[in-house]
């Protein structure tokens, strides 16, 4: 009664998350060690989204992934500390050094989707 049913055909999982590679670089290594604030706005819901990022000599830069995921030591959240989500949409995002917008731009997270096939394997 409580064994599992035989499978009949294969199935498959699957899952697809849409993320933006965000990066900052001291091109010439002047500040040494610093710590790159990346601010990520949902311009439909006005969110606000931060991760700040300590870069040590010699690195002078480093990239990050939005969203990231809230397993991670550190990950992008609002002042409140809820986790960002990969909400298909319009963002604009910035990083600051030392107070100051270093660089800054624009981009879209598409909305994603999966398409499955079960494969018949009986004969």
């Amino acid at each position: 009664m409580l064994t599992p049913t035989k499978a009949h055909a294969q199935t498959w999982l699957v899952s697809t998350d849409a993320y933006i590679k965000l990066g900052v670089m001291d091109k010439f290594g002047q500040l040494g060690t610093y710590s790159a604030t990346f601010i990520v706005v949902d311009q439909t819901s006005g969110r606000e989204y931060l991760l700040t990022k300590e870069v040590e000599k010699g690195k002078n830069g480093i990239d990050v992934l939005f969203p990231s995921e809230p397993s991670e030591p550190e990950y992008f959240k609002t002042e409140k500390g809820e986790a960002a989500r990969a909400v298909p949409g319009k963002y604009a995002w910035e990083c600051r050094v030392a107070g100051k917008r270093v660089v800054g731009g624009r981009f879209e997270l598409p909305a994603v989707a999966n398409d499955v096939t079960v494969v018949d394997n009986r004969k």
